[in-house]
């Protein structure tokens, strides 16, 4: 009998600002054709004017679990729910290891010289990024993304916070451990990142209660 085909990820890599990118599609067909019975789950946890949060968790049979979270709105793109349900998969996918090492999904402090998981070239990273060009992995112009947050950005950011009980000197804490700055001079692409992590502090907090 013929060995099973082994996917190989290296096959599909796309190029995004100068670095190797594995779409969620191809981390999907990885994950089926390693684990055909994963279970994935995906729910619309809030959904605000034109402003949409989705969680998605993936379960491996006799294995792994993990959640994703994935926040867009209509500022910067159409379909915003399909993008932020993609984005909540994709996250729970490179946290089973589908993917981890083809994707930007983990990388949040890197602009205020702090990352979460190993140690890097905070400098030549910095650069990478201000010199980046084209589309980010949602298929929206990095430029874009460095654009100062929208005013519905920021009153949900402050709206998560309160619900999460973290009042304003501990959001002020977190605002400038993740961009250096103050919650007016965060952009796009922080104020997502930030959404994100505060959506997934409250998770946390809901579920030891």
């Amino acid at each position: 009998m013929a060995a099973a085909a082994v996917f190989e990820p290296g096959r599909f890599l796309t190029k995004v600002g100068g670095a190797d990118y594995l779409e969620v599609k191809w981390r999907l067909v990885w994950l089926r054709e390693t684990h055909p019975d994963a279970v994935i789950e995906t729910e619309m946890v809030r959904h605000e004017g034109a402003f949409a949060v989705f969680k998605a968790t993936v379960r491996v049979p006799d294995g792994g679990s993990a959640t994703g979270w994935g926040s867009e709105g209509a500022d910067d793109f159409r379909d915003y729910i399909e993008k932020a349900e993609t984005k909540a998969l994709g996250r729970a996918l490179a946290a089973l290891g589908f993917g981890t090492q083809f994707c930007p999904d983990f990388d949040f402090g890197a602009a205020a010289g702090k990352v979460v998981d190993s140690p890097i070239d905070i400098v030549a990273t910095r650069a990478s990024r201000a010199a980046m060009s084209g589309r980010d992995h949602g298929e929206r112009p990095v430029a874009q993304l460095n654009q100062p947050a929208t005013q519905r950005q920021i009153r949900y950011v402050q709206a998560i916070a309160r619900e999460a009980g973290i009042d304003d000197e501990e959001l002020k804490a977190e605002v400038g451990q993740l961009s250096g700055g103050t919650i007016e001079e965060l952009s796009r692409r922080d104020a997502s990142a930030l959404i994100e992590r505060l959506q997934s502090r409250r998770q946390g907090e809901e579920l030891a209660s």
